[in-house]
């Protein structure tokens, strides 16, 4: 690990290495957010990904990368290259992680439906985090998206962008409370 991810790694209490008490138990085919490192890791996922805005599908994939960090449902990247690029609109501002580095927003528009900064990427991301480029994460609150048919559930707070699954146990940071995780 290099000394940046070091640094920041220092700064929170829970890692992945042990179990909060407070941790709900992963039952068979499920996985706590508290075993998931800090540092993230990114993983490939081929399940297949469906998103849709205003009823009009706008991304289909089955090579999504997941990003796993501890406490935190995981933020799923989807590759533009399966996404219907129109439906990208850059939008203003841009926000910066510990670990990936700079991150830009979009704006989804499909149809009649137009949702502001629903979307964000990495330009150029932050070593370990390369294969983030060139795709997107989206907030499930502002979109359909679906899991090999299962819809996802937004994480708790608005600010993260974790997507929530029957395969994910936490509790999770994002609500009231959840601060100092």
């Amino acid at each position: 690990m290099n000394d940046r991810l070091r640094r920041a790694a220092a700064l929170w209490t829970w890692t992945g290495n042990t179990r909060p008490p407070f941790a709900h138990t992963p039952a068979d085919g499920q996985e706590s957010v508290w075993d998931y490192p800090r540092p993230p890791r990114v993983v490939a996922d081929s399940r297949e990904i469906v998103v849709r805005v205003g009823g009009i599908e706008i991304l289909r994939t089955q090579k999504a990368l997941r990003l796993l960090e501890t406490a935190s449902p995981p933020s799923f990247y989807l590759p533009f290259t399966d996404a219907l690029r129109a439906a990208f609109v850059p939008a203003s501002g841009a926000s910066h992680c510990e670990w990936k580095g700079a991150a830009r927003y979009w704006t989804l528009v499909a149809g009649d439906v137009r949702l502001e900064r629903a979307a964000w990427s990495y330009d150029v991301p932050l070593e370990p985090y390369e294969t983030l480029r060139d795709h997107v994460a989206l907030y499930p609150t502002h979109a359909e998206c679906l899991i090999d048919g299962e819809r996802v559930r937004p994480q708790d707070g608005g600010f993260y962008g974790g997507w929530v699954t029957d395969d994910i146990v936490g509790p999770w940071k994002g609500g009231a409370g959840t601060g100092g995780w």
